[in-house]
């Protein structure tokens, strides 16, 4: 990379920085775009070089802050999940991550209060760094190994995303109705009742038991 591209890519991240601070300590509505480059040293101009605006940089946080959950847990995941049924190697993932908000609470509270599944889907199917996972890929990818079909593949991966951060968000920081690992198993089979009502060979199934009765 050359070096100006260098400096560049230097001034972007200082500024990713610098938001995820104000955000995660002042808060987002009481951050300003002055607050960000004066913390990272830059010129407000250079703000409107890389974002739109406060909300640009927002979101291109939490696609990169997403993006960097699913690497991580696909790295340390590594072969682990390897010969593991669909549905068994979501959850490892899904396993992996709420591990890492449970560590990193500043970042649950941040990705939790911002998140929507407009901007989710964004940091699966665009990530914001070369540095990313795009886990679009990795999802399809799972899909396609699957010894069954699945209907409205999307629309299982929303429902259950919403499932895991509606119900996590209080668990992991008020221990509301109960502790995370309390939950998990709960959560886990909520999950798998999901993916199950999503499997067309087992609808298909259900279908003609019932046109047999």
């Amino acid at each position: 990379m050359r070096k100006v591209d260098l400096n560049k890519k230097f001034k972007e991240n200082t500024l990713l920085k610098a938001a995820f601070d104000f955000f995660t300590t002042k808060g987002f509505s009481k951050t300003s775009i002055t607050d960000i480059v004066n913390q990272a040293g830059v010129a407000k101009g250079t703000f409107y070089l890389y974002f739109k605006d406060k909300y640009d940089i927002r979101n291109r946080l939490i696609s990169h802050k997403s993006s960097q959950l699913f690497r991580t847990a696909v790295e340390e995941l590594g072969d682990q999940t390897e010969g593991l049924a669909f549905e068994d190697r979501l959850i490892r993932i899904i396993d992996n991550i709420i591990n890492q908000l449970s560590e990193n609470q500043s970042l649950l509270n941040f990705i939790s209060k911002n998140l929507s599944w407009g901007i989710f889907k964004n940091a699966l199917t665009a990530p914001a760094s070369d540095d990313d996972i795009n886990f679009s890929d990795v999802y399809y990818g799972m899909l396609a190994e699957a010894p069954c079909e699945f209907q409205d593949p999307e629309i299982m991966l929303f429902m259950i995303i919403e499932l895991v951060s509606a119900t996590c968000y209080s668990a992991i920081l008020y221990e509301d109705p109960c502790s995370i690992s309390e939950l998990k198993p709960h959560l886990y089979d909520s999950i798998r009742l999901i993916i199950a009502r999503h499997k067309k060979a087992e609808k298909a199934l259900e279908n003609k038991e019932y046109e047999s009765q």
